[in-house]
């Protein structure tokens, strides 16, 4: 399973900060108990498995935090969790019937193919102001540690 309706999926967890993940949308052919998981307007962020499921994390930002309230904010909360194997309830093994690829994402960004879909899946959820406004997000690289000076 090299890919997903014509994308290159990446297969495995990426083991570094250098690795990339493979952003998805619920299909209209999502099983509804898995919608009812995943939730509308979620950011859904996974690689593929040797065995042609996924391995998905997703974010719907349940609670309302501000930090959460563009799509591309959580999606990269997704890829943190993912990339560190932080334990979450927001993970599943799923079909991949029930999601479709629209891009990747990495510590650098988001790059998005498929930005109809995204959108359609946005629109959908009642969320289409929190999209990216272009098909790239390039991420600010986080800030140099600080520097412990002994008096």
């Amino acid at each position: 399973m090299s890919s997903v309706k014509g994308m290159d999926l990446p297969l495995e967890r990426p083991d570094d900060g250098d690795g990339r993940a493979a952003l998805f949308v619920p299909t209209t052919a999502i099983k509804e108990d898995v919608l009812q998981l995943v939730r509308k307007g979620a950011a859904v962020v996974g690689f593929g498995n040797h065995d042609r499921t996924l391995t998905i994390y997703y974010e719907s930002n349940r609670f309302s935090e501000p930090s959460l309230a563009k799509w591309e904010q959580k999606a990269r909360k997704c890829f943190e969790r993912l990339l560190d194997n932080l334990p979450t309830t927001n993970k599943m093994v799923s079909k991949p019937e029930n999601f479709e690829q629209v891009g990747y994402i990495s510590n650098k960004g988001i790059v998005i193919r498929r930005m109809e879909v995204l959108q359609r899946w946005l629109e959908y959820s009642d969320a289409l102001d929190s999209a990216p406004e272009s098909e790239t997000v390039a991420f600010a690289p986080p800030p140099p540690p600080k520097k412990i000076v002994a008096e």
